[in-house]
């Protein structure tokens, strides 16, 4: 038996069809079009992976639990797009739309870096910040399904302005879209590279970024007090260079750290499939 899920990141939508234990079988991709497309195109991704009936979506943004879209800050039009009920009308099979990172996290327990662990936050840098969160051994979703919107939890009061159009985000200062600001306009690929050779204002704006990412991952462990956390997302392709220094700084910001455990700090396994995988695993569950 297979199921399929769909991950719509900023600029593509990336398809798997996998089996019950997350093994990929097949896998597409398409540029994520304006959200007055988006159904369309997901209709005709399902259709070309299909063989399964049941579909699980990851879309950025808030996302009800019956799976229309409230709002999306990095999706240009996604207001009020009814994605789950529409595709369940169009394709008459079982449909869940989620947050995308907290089925990229999903992902990661069910099959990648946090498997088997009970209480987890998994964290995805990326062009913002998602996550989401595993505590006795469940996902928390919230009471309206907007759980694990880390990235918008305030670490600096009137900072930077925020795409949520709130200021002082984490995402601000610990995304791929920070690293530019901190860096002055370079990729973050640049970025690590040079801090890789030395440079040394490659090497100070790593270091910045390093005690922002230690900032939020600590406040994470004083409300969560998970026993493992998963850094995924398009910045973890280097994130093996600051880790040693998020680990420093994290020791550092975290509340009485000499007296308790803490979590062990882990790279995301599964790469950019964490969304989709997620997404399909979602649908095994009863």
């Amino acid at each position: 038996m297979s199921f399929v899920g769909i991950d719509v990141g900023g600029t593509k939508c990336h398809g798997v069809r996998v089996d019950e234990h997350g093994l990929v079988l097949e896998e597409i991709r398409y540029p994520t079009p304006h959200a007055s497309d988006l159904v369309d195109l997901l209709e005709s991704m399902f259709h070309e992976l299909s063989g399964t009936q049941t579909l699980g979506v990851g879309v950025p943004g808030l996302i009800t639990p019956d799976g229309i879209v409230r709002a999306s800050p990095n999706m240009k039009g996604a207001h009020n797009i009814a994605v789950g009920p529409e595709l369940r009308s169009r394709l008459g099979i079982s449909v869940h739309v989620e947050n995308d990172a907290t089925m990229a996290a999903f992902g990661e327990w069910k099959a990648g870096a946090a498997i088997g662990a009970m209480n987890a936050v998994i964290v995805t840098l990326g062009t913002g910040i998602g996550g989401g969160i595993v505590m006795g051994g469940q996902l928390q979703r919230g009471a309206n399904g907007f759980a694990g919107e880390i990235g918008h939890m305030v670490v600096q009061h009137n900072g930077e302005l925020c795409v949520c159009g709130r200021r002082g985000c984490w995402e601000r200062y610990a995304s791929g879209s920070a690293l530019r600001m901190l860096s002055g306009g370079m990729s973050g690929e640049d970025v690590f590279a040079a801090a890789s050779s030395g440079e040394s204002h490659a090497l100070f704006v790593v270091a910045a970024f390093a005690d922002w990412v230690a900032v939020g991952l600590a406040s994470l462990t004083n409300i969560c007090d998970p026993e493992v956390i998963v850094i995924g997302g398009g910045v973890v392709q280097s994130f093996e260079l600051v880790l040693e220094s998020v680990s420093k700084s994290f020791s550092a910001a975290l509340y009485s750290s000499e007296s308790r455990p803490h979590p062990v700090l882990h790279v995301a396994a599964l790469g950019e499939r964490a969304g989709a995988i997620g997404c399909a695993l979602f649908m095994t569950q009863g």
